[in-house]
């Protein structure tokens, strides 16, 4: 009689672990469109910088013969490493644009407010709008006047009203800033208002 031997049991084929190339590769697309949008981009940063580990690993289980989706893992690197360059360079245009911000905020400005003309009295009030906003009030029985005021600030505007007394007559009001004539504005008569402005 004869006998045959049990045929051995057969092994399961091992199932290709291709979850973290494809993880790499779906962060990395998200993170890559999030990198374009400004301020919203600060998401995309952990979401490259796992997809690039998550695609590497990948790569790796492919090269070790684990996973299958060796192309897809290159592809989810390529992207979070291009993702991973915006977010950079996002973030040096973001520095920039704060120093430069600082830096015009520390800025002096020279604003000088003139008021010309033969009215016999005038009243003058001039604001200066800066780190801090200030207000004077003059009256002037002689022409010219002219006064020169320094300050600080992201805005760094001013505004200059002249007004003409009882007695009538012309003012001419000229208003400039770091050197260069922003605006100048005449008025004549009674109680006649001239305004000049950077605003």
């Amino acid at each position: 009689m004869t006998h045959y031997a049990p045929n051995p049991p057969q092994q399961s084929a091992v199932k290709p672990s291709n979850g973290l190339g494809t993880a790499g590769f779906v962060l990395g697309i998200i993170g890559l469109v999030l990198s374009f949008i400004p301020l919203i981009g600060v998401v995309a940063w952990p979401l490259v910088i796992l997809g690039i580990i998550f695609s590497a690993i990948g790569i790796s289980k492919a090269v070790k013969g684990r996973a299958t989706n060796k192309g897809l893992a290159i592809a989810g690197l390529v992207v979070s490493v291009v993702g991973l360059v915006v977010c950079i360079l996002w973030t040096a245009v973001w520095n920039k644009a704060v120093d430069d911000i600082n830096e015009e905020a520390n800025r002096e400005a020279v604003i000088v407010y003139e008021v010309t003309g033969d009215a016999p009295t005038a009243d003058i009030t001039y604001t200066t709008f800066g780190s801090e906003m200030t207000t004077n009030n003059e009256t002037v029985t002689t022409l010219p006047w002219s006064k020169e005021v320094r300050t600080t600030g992201i805005v760094k505007d001013g505004q200059l009203i002249v007004t003409t007394g009882a007695d009538g007559g012309s003012v001419t009001c000229k208003l400039t800033v770091d050197g260069e004539v922003v605006k100048t504005a005449t008025a004549s008569g009674t109680f006649a208002m001239a305004t000049c402005d950077s605003i």
